[in-house]
């Protein structure tokens, strides 16, 4: 039976979990590997609680952060182009957070005539939730189905829909992984794809380190929380008592590795039990804890990291001034 009802908000927004290919390591797993001996490390990803994400958010904001604007900024520019070229029938975002820069892809296929299933692929079921509940209300055409998951864990359980399917992955977070971590990273992507599908990735570039410096250390001190945040994650999680104010926060460009890593130096010797993990270390004055790299990539260099992972770049999106790039790109 026919009807001329528009599709009601509640039956285009859905969620499942994928589950991962591969083991994750978790927060204890990553305590044990990384801060119990000098060098001491841990992995971004703890950042992001929901305090963190507001924090985040925040840097975005701040007049030294370009990276989230110069991109959102391609975004809205170029959203038309790529849309074009790629004429997905479905859109996957891996680590698709709350879904803002997304708006410009659908809004160029809705100007298009182009109605793709939007895919976002994130570990925050709520936050995916939130913001697909606003994207089936503002675009009636639209689609989501919600993938909950870690995409660390592995991509070989992303549901693989019949047509042409458009992989975004944003905001420079290729950056965070190691060399060889990125082109793993990159070639399992590729695994995915199929002839017709396209890869937009957005990275940031090497540029003067003056600029780079006050991105990541912004004047109102927003970084410097955001970055001790991740301690207030272990107290509160492991049942540690790391005395947060105690550490400052530093953030340097290394030229050699076209890499800015975070770290967070305590200001006197510190012995910090470690709760549920049953540990006690010393750290001592002065000693960096490194909490976060962000890679920075030239042209060259980013073509030959897509053609090592088996894609060809198609398009490259910059700004005037170099700063940011996003590509376009196809299985090889």
């Amino acid at each position: 039976m026919s009807t001329n009802r528009a599709p009601q908000s509640g039956d285009r927004l859905h969620c499942c979990i994928v589950k991962p290919a591969r083991t994750v390591p978790g927060l204890e797993d990553d305590v044990r590997a990384g801060l119990l001996a000098p060098p001491r490390t841990l992995p971004p990803k703890y950042f992001y609680d929901d305090r963190g994400s507001r924090l985040f958010d925040r840097i975005c904001d701040t007049p030294e952060y370009y990276p989230t604007r110069t991109e959102d900024h391609l975004l809205r520019e170029r959203a038309q182009a790529i849309l074009s070229r790629a004429r997905p029938d479905h859109l996957f975002e891996l680590g698709s957070g709350a879904s803002r820069k997304t708006r410009h892809l659908l809004s160029a296929a809705e100007a298009l005539a182009q109605h793709p299933t939007y895919w976002p692929f994130d570990v925050s079921e709520g936050m995916m939730l939130e913001a697909g509940a606003g994207l089936v209300r503002d675009y009636p055409w639209l689609e989501v189905n919600a993938l909950v998951g870690d995409y660390n864990g592995g991509l070989a359980n992303l549901p693989r829909p019949a047509g042409r399917r458009l992989y975004a992955f944003l905001g420079g977070t290729l950056g965070n992984f190691e060399p060889d971590g990125a082109l793993a990273f990159l070639r399992e992507l590729r695994s995915c794809m199929e002839d017709g599908d396209h890869l937009l990735l957005g990275v940031d570039r090497v540029k003067d380190p003056a600029i780079l410096w006050a991105a990541y250390n912004d004047s109102a001190g927003i970084t410097a929380e955001f970055n001790r945040n991740v301690l207030r994650v272990l107290n509160r999680e492991l049942g540690a008592d790391f005395e947060v104010a105690a550490f400052r926060h530093r953030a340097e460009f290394v030229s050699e590795h076209s890499q800015v890593e975070m770290y967070l130096v305590p200001g006197r010797e510190q012995r910090v039990s470690l709760g549920v993990i049953g540990r006690k270390i010393t750290i001592g004055a002065g000693e960096p804890v490194r909490t976060e790299i962000s890679r920075k990539f030239t042209p060259q260099g980013l073509e030959a990291l897509l053609s090592a992972a088996g894609l060809t770049l198609l398009e490259h999106y910059q700004p005037p001034d170099g700063y940011f790039s996003l590509v376009l790109a196809v299985p090889a």
